[in-house]
């Protein structure tokens, strides 16, 4: 008999490797999917800040470790890989959260897009893309060694309708989420005995500590020009939580989205299906 409904988001015992777990967004998720029951991982270079995610992870009860790893260094992944083995005896997860833009690689406001030193654009889509290239490719060997395993993209709003004034970002994000359309045929041709399952989300804008001066004035409650298009542009009219990643990321890893596959999830508020035509207030105050 199988699972019934309320079982199949369970991810209790699942040993999850998220990178770019010290940040903002992916601590919020290391500490929920932890809450539920799942062992977690804690990859990223700030080894520190890894440490006292997991030390909080640990002191609420849950089980994670912190292990320093630079995704753009295949020795250092492995290293990675072998201790996660070492300490929980399997990996079921990979989520691939590391990323991010740099001033360099983004448009000033006194300036235009000719002016971008083409070194700081390489940085933001190796990061980016090669971050995610790299971890997937050292751990998918394992999980078609070991027969299963799951990769979770981080994507991005950037990726389906591109920002203005952050060119390395978005380039970087869209090619993130080809690969992970490629991946999921591409783990099927080389590794049909597998059941190797590959998705994404791709967030929209989220009020983090990274961006919410780009979001809001000094004031903390005045929105910026940018803030106020991006809400304009958002049909549920608010700013995302890092929280709200959290349930579609465990849609994804869990057996209720076992036959997901190649997907995109936009975790946007529905910034991706509004077409711009038509302000989306013009009905308020109307009978």
């Amino acid at each position: 008999m199988g699972k019934q409904p309320n079982d199949v988001f369970d991810i209790t015992g699942r040993v999850i490797a998220i990178t770019g777990a010290a940040g903002v967004i992916y601590s919020t998720i290391a500490k929920g999917l932890a809450a539920r029951g799942a062992k977690v991982a804690l990859l990223d270079l700030l080894a520190d800040k890894a440490e006292e995610v997991a030390e909080e992870i640990r002191g609420a009860g849950g089980e994670a470790i912190a292990i320093p790893c630079n995704v753009l260094d295949a020795g250092s992944i492995h290293a990675a890989l072998d201790t996660i083995l070492q300490d929980f005896d399997k990996v079921d997860v990979l989520i691939n959260g590391a990323g991010g833009n740099r001033a360099g690689a983004t448009v000033p406001r006194d300036g235009k897009f000719t002016d971008l030193d083409l070194g700081e654009l390489d940085k933001v889509f190796a990061l980016n893309y090669k971050g995610t290239f790299l971890p997937t490719q050292i751990f998918c060997k394992y999980f078609a060694e070991r027969g299963e395993g799951i990769v979770v993209n981080t994507s991005s709003m950037s990726a389906i309708a591109p920002l203005t004034n952050v060119p390395g970002y978005s380039n970087a994000k869209a090619a993130v989420t080809n690969f992970t359309q490629w991946l999921a045929v591409q783990v099927k041709v080389d590794y049909p005995e597998a059941s190797i399952r590959v998705n994404e989300i791709a967030p929209g804008f989220l009020d983090t500590t990274q961006n919410h001066r780009l979001l809001f004035e000094e004031d903390d409650r005045t929105l910026t020009p940018r803030g106020e298009s991006i809400i304009g542009h958002t049909p549920l009219g608010r700013f995302g939580d890092p929280q709200e990643l959290l349930g579609p990321i465990v849609l994804l890893i869990s057996e209720a989205g076992s036959f997901l596959h190649g997907c995109t999830i936009a975790v946007d508020g529905g910034f991706a299906v509004y077409s711009g035509v038509g302000p989306l207030d013009e009905k308020k105050g109307k009978k």
